[in-house]
């Protein structure tokens, strides 16, 4: 898919303190295990990329194009709030320039199916879920090389960010366009094959996800792993709840209403992880990576951990305004009960020999 920048001298060595954290061609090991794990993760990304498409209609895309909102909120959470939150925390934790580029790939990364499935959780609007996904797949075509490019600029003089790859990162992108648009005509022609795609895709990002981080964990070693500063977990920790924030906060200034902020929320935090672990795979070799080939799945696992506790506060809020409004139709059926218990009745005369009741309320 693209081929393996060459390693730089500067590249080697280094620690927990700062330095360089790429290790040595032997740190991952059987060169057969690496391979195969190149191959899973490039068929990871197709058939996510295929469930992707697969949720998409077109009718749905005809809306929104007429009016694009999902289509400008893809563009404000992804390649504008996204990007910098990313540059931000890594010159904050002055991270060294291997660590920053894996944490950059990241936040310049579009929306992950992830966020689909947690919107239906929350009770989203899973519409705009879906556009927002896809719009920001294809706006990553252009927008991420060039966001890359442009935050990448603080370490220019550093060997890792001027071997940075942003071709082969276009041809990687440009790869998954195949299966979006088989995804599409699948959708059109086959809606129910269609359906049972988007599910297959989602339990395949789960599988996928457990299997990469098992395999890398081995083939990295627990010495390497260890190796790893405790800034990069506190980034991958601290970047999805800032996207998760500014999603919201978003939503909020175009007056969305709240299921809709809860879906932009969800849109904004959740990255594409497999494209991400995809691009560092197949793109840097191992002797400039290292370690931080950890980064996306530790993003991961903790973007799907604060999604998790998202879902379960957005529930425990609905079942507490449930039971208040049922509490209240309860109250105000009672009040009813009482006022019809209390209610007499007055007689009148009309006419010669005709008696009518006339019902009067009482106070209470």
């Amino acid at each position: 898919m693209a081929s393996s920048a060459q390693p730089p001298a500067a590249a080697g060595g280094g620690g927990p303190d700062g330095g360089s954290l790429a290790g040595d061609g032997e740190t991952f090991g059987d060169r057969s295990l690496s391979q195969g794990l190149s191959v899973l993760v490039g068929l990871g990304l197709c058939v996510t990329m295929l469930g992707l498409g697969c949720a998409v209609e077109l009718g749905q895309l005809g809306q929104q194009l007429r009016r694009p909102v999902g289509l400008l909120l893809a563009l404000l959470g992804q390649f504008v709030a996204m990007p910098l939150v990313a540059f931000l925390l890594a010159v904050i934790f002055a991270l060294d320039e291997v660590a920053a580029v894996a944490v950059l790939l990241c936040g310049c990364c579009p929306g992950g199916n992830l966020s689909n499935l947690m919107s239906v959780l929350v009770d989203g609007d899973m519409n705009l879920s879906i556009i927002m996904t896809a719009s920001s797949t294809l706006l990553a075509l252009f927008l991420m090389p060039l966001c890359l490019w442009i935050y990448s600029r603080h370490w220019i003089n550093t060997a890792v960010v001027q071997l940075l790859p942003l071709g082969a990162v276009s041809l990687t992108l440009g790869s998954t366009l195949l299966p979006i648009g088989l995804g599409v005509l699948i959708r059109y022609r086959h809606p129910r094959a269609a359906d049972l795609l988007v599910k297959i895709s989602l339990w395949s990002l789960l599988v996928t996800l457990v299997v990469l981080f098992i395999l890398t964990g081995t083939m990295l070693g627990p010495d390497l792993l260890a190796q790893i500063p405790a800034s990069v977990y506190a980034i991958a920790v601290l970047m999805p709840l800032a996207g998760y924030a500014l999603g919201y906060g978003l939503a909020t200034v175009f007056k969305m209403p709240p299921h809709c902020r809860r879906t932009v929320s969800l849109e904004t935090g959740c990255q594409n992880v497999q494209l991400c672990t995809a691009i560092l795979k197949l793109t840097f070799s191992p002797e400039i990576i290292g370690s931080m080939y950890m980064f996306p799945l530790l993003y991961a696992l903790f973007q799907s951990a604060e999604a998790g506790l998202f879902v379960l506060a957005d529930s425990y809020k609905q079942d507490t305004l449930g039971e208040e409004e049922d509490t209240d139709i309860s109250y105000k059926k009672l009040k009813e009960e009482e006022v019809a218990d209390t209610s007499y009745g007055t007689v009148t005369t009309e006419e010669h020999n005709s008696i009518q009741m006339e019902p009067t309320q009482t106070a209470l």
